[in-house]
C-alpha cells in the first residue's frame, strides 16, 4: 500500500502524512526525495532544492517539445534538458523503487506516476483561506501581511507543476480516493478520518 498527498500550502498536509506514516510504521518521503534524486545523480541538492515541485520555466523548451517528450527523455544523455524535467525524472524513478514497500508520499505528482497502482490511495488536502493563513503564520512564520500572497503563489507553482507533468489538473477531486478539509478536522482527527478509510478498504 502507499499513499500519496497533495495539499494546498498550509493545509498542514505534510504534518498530516508524517502523522500517518507514524501511526502506520511505514516510511515516510518529502523532502527526502531530493536527497534521493542528489545521491543518485550527483548534483547538489540544494540545486534540486530551488526546482522542486515547479515546472519548467522555459517557454521555448516548454514549446517545443512539451511535457511528454520531456519526460520520454533520458536524463543522463540529454544535457539540454532542464533542471526541472531532470528533477523530475529522477524523482519518478525513485517514487517508483520506493513504493516497493508500503509509505506515505508528499507531492510530486507521486499519484500520477503511481497512477498503475490498485493499492494506491491518494489524497488531496486542503481548507479554507483563513485556516491556512493562520497555519502558515503559525507554522512556518510567514509575516501575517505576506500569508495570503504566498499561499496563493505557492499554490499557483504546485498546480502549475502538476499540470504541466500528469495528464490531470491540480486539485480536481476525480483524481483523489478522498479529500479532506483538515481546516474543520485538525491534523490529527484528519489522521484518524484517513486510517478510517484504509481500514474500510481493507488496506489495514
Amino acid at each position: 500500500m502507499v499513499v500519496t498527498i497533495a495539499r494546498q500550502f498550509g493545509s498542514g498536509g505534510r504534518e498530516i502524512g508524517k502523522k500517518l506514516a507514524e501511526d502506520l510504521g511505514i516510511k515516510f518521503y518529502d523532502k527526502e526525495l531530493i536527497t534521493l534524486a542528489a545521491k543518485e545523480s550527483g548534483v547538489s541538492p540544494e540545486i534540486f532544492q530551488k526546482v522542486d515541485e515547479k515546472a519548467t520555466n522555459s517557454l521555448l523548451y516548454s514549446l517545443s517539445v512539451g511535457a511528454a517528450a520531456t519526460i520520454g527523455s533520458n536524463y543522463g544523455i540529454s544535457p539540454q534538458v532542464p533542471m526541472n524535467d531532470k528533477l523530475f525524472l529522477l524523482q519518478h524513478d525513485i517514487i517508483k523503487k520506493v513504493s516497493a514497500e508500503p509509505c506515505v508520499i508528499v507531492g510530486r505528482c507521486a499519484d500520477y506516476v503511481l497512477s498503475d497502482r490498485i493499492d494506491c490511495i491518494k489524497l488531496f488536502i486542503y481548507a479554507d483561506i483563513l485556516k491556512r493563513i493562520k497555519y502558515a503564520v503559525d507554522v512556518y512564520k510567514i509575516p501575517h501581511e505576506k500569508a495570503a500572497s504566498v499561499i496563493q503563489k505557492v499554490d499557483k507553482t504546485r498546480a502549475n507543476y502538476y499540470n504541466y507533468y500528469s495528464t490531470g489538473k491540480w486539485g480536481n477531486p476525480n483524481n483523489y480516493n478522498l479529500c479532506i478539509n483538515s481546516g474543520e478536522l485538525g491534523v490529527s482527527r484528519s489522521v484518524e478520518l484517513i486510517e478510517f478509510y484504509l481500514r474500510q478498504r481493507g488496506m489495514i
